[in-house]
């Protein structure tokens, strides 16, 4: 079984990932980055992140940035929720590290297989 991280301050999120995504998987959620940073930090390495951009604390930006620049993390592929629909933000992402981005609203099962995909 694979684990899935999934960062988001939106609790409806983590209940439509866990449908979706928790049987074949095992879905770990946390609220913010700081919880997800204290999570790996627990010698814990996940198949692949999901996180959104805009959390409290540290954005999603800086948690991608802090991924990519540490040698346990950095070849975890990360997809990118947000309701952010710049393209320049995506491409900025993109140039971070994101393996995708998906927009809020998504869809379920598109997400689901984008996930497979990346795993």
């Amino acid at each position: 079984m694979k684990r899935i991280l999934l960062v988001d301050d939106k609790a409806s999120i983590g209940k439509v990932l866990s449908i979706y995504l928790g049987g074949e998987n095992e879905l770990i959620c946390c609220e913010n980055a700081l919880e997800a940073m204290e999570w790996l930090n627990g010698n814990n390495i996940p198949s692949l992140i999901i996180t959104d951009i805009h959390m409290p604390h540290i954005s999603g930006n800086e948690f991608l940035t802090y991924l990519k620049s540490n040698e346990l993390w950095k070849d975890i592929p990360v997809v990118v929720l947000s309701a952010e629909e710049s393209s320049s933000e995506r491409i900025r992402l993109f140039e971070a590290g994101a393996s995708d981005y998906i927009l809020k609203p998504f869809n379920p099962m598109e997400l689901k297989l984008r996930v497979k995909r990346l795993m």
